[in-house]
């Protein structure tokens, strides 16, 4: 393990926890790791939750990894199917049968190892299970290291929306090793690079020219680029997490570019694996390089700004206009769904340049309409 790319990331709040980003972190082999999990491990079940695409690729050394931690751990593994569609109330519901079967008791700890459907999903059942155990995030891609891993927002979706059931529960721990991301395909990798730009969109100017010049490291996978990007990204959540932990105020900040991006989304009928829908991470690109624009429109920012994220988000090949077929009033629509809108009308977290950001209430739908026909 290159001890140069390790960074930690404490988060503050009611239940504190550490953030291990680098590479080799869920290598058996090395002593380090075996006690960084051992430390946090406090009973004797384990219910290693992950999902028909990770648990064939990393499973196996996780649970090598669990055992030379505590040679007595009771392990067992739920594998759900892979993809959005399955983050139900009825896999929630066979996750929970595995921990009833496994035995698990008040100590015992959920394992979540995977992207942001499983970490969802599995940090749910962990909050659910004999009113609250222990739940160790370990994220396979790189939007859930930056994200969903962070943060404690668990849920599963409902066929009326997405995390439309869930409950606020802090992680026990989170280790993010960038080895996991060699094999993550590369539309994955820069689909989380868009979410790594937004904190740099909303929290600090100079992070966006750091992304500019290690674009091709970070697109190389290279470890410590990475794990800068993520630690970096982690730091920025962190901070806002213990601010606001149940999402009633400055958090709201972090839905800079999900505005138009979820419209988009919902009107592709979430279809992101399919070559002409954009992933979640495509679409939230889109929306920020929009809200760059309406910010502009709305005398908030400056023009060289947008153009510089635009440029940016273009560099680690990431889509910045609105996909064919989709037209202004059927977003705008979508827009008044959202749960950030009211009754003064369309609500978007804007910018006043890049690195400050602000949530506008009331933005005149004509003016939206402009900026989604601009070409």
């Amino acid at each position: 393990m290159h001890t140069d790319a390790l960074r930690t990331v404490d988060v503050a709040g009611d239940a504190p926890y550490a953030i291990t980003i680098g590479p080799g972190l869920l290598d058996p082999a090395h002593a380090g790791n075996a006690k960084r999990l051992r430390d946090v491990l406090r009973g004797r079940h384990a219910l290693v939750v992950s999902d028909s695409h990770v648990a064939p690729l990393y499973a196996e050394r996780v649970e090598a990894l669990l055992h030379a931690a505590k040679p007595q751990m009771v392990l067992a593994q739920w594998v759900m199917p892979a993809g959005e569609q399955e983050k139900t109330l009825a896999r929630f519901g066979e996750c929970l049968d595995a921990l009833a079967t496994l035995g698990a008791t008040r100590d015992a700890v959920v394992i979540a190892l995977g992207g942001g459907v499983v970490g969802d999903l599995a940090g749910f059942a962990a909050a659910c299970w004999m009113r609250g155990i222990d739940c160790v995030q370990l994220p396979t891609t790189l939007l859930s290291m930056v994200d969903s891993s962070v943060g404690g927002k668990t849920a599963v979706d409902l066929p009326q929306g997405k995390n439309l059931v869930g409950a606020f529960h802090p992680p026990r721990a989170v280790v993010a090793d960038t080895t996991m991301l060699r094999t993550l395909p590369d539309r994955e990798l820069r689909a989380g690079l868009a979410e790594v730009a937004k904190y740099g969109a909303i929290f600090d100017a100079d992070f966006l020219p750091w992304l500019d010049r290690h674009a091709d490291a970070l697109l190389a996978r290279d470890d410590a680029a990475l794990a800068e990007a993520i630690a970096r990204s982690c730091e920025f959540k962190a901070d806002v997490v213990a601010r606001d932990p149940y999402e009633r105020g400055h958090r709201a900040l972090l839905n800079f570019g999900h505005t138009f991006g979820h419209a988009i989304e919902a009107a592709q009928g979430y279809a992101g694996t399919g070559r002409d829908a954009l992933n979640h991470g495509e679409a939230v690109a889109v929306g920020m390089v929009l809200a760059a624009r309406l910010s502009t429109v709305l005398g908030l920012a400056p023009a060289e700004d947008a153009e510089r994220l635009e440029s940016l988000l273009q560099r680690f090949g990431l889509p910045t206009a609105v996909p064919g077929g989709l037209d202004a009033q059927s977003l705008i629509a979508r827009m008044r769904l959202d749960k950030k809108a009211d009754a003064q009308g369309l609500r978007f977290v804007l910018w006043d340049g890049a690195g400050s950001a602000r949530v506008v209430a009331g933005v005149d739908e004509g003016t939206v309409r402009a900026v989604l026909e601009a070409r």
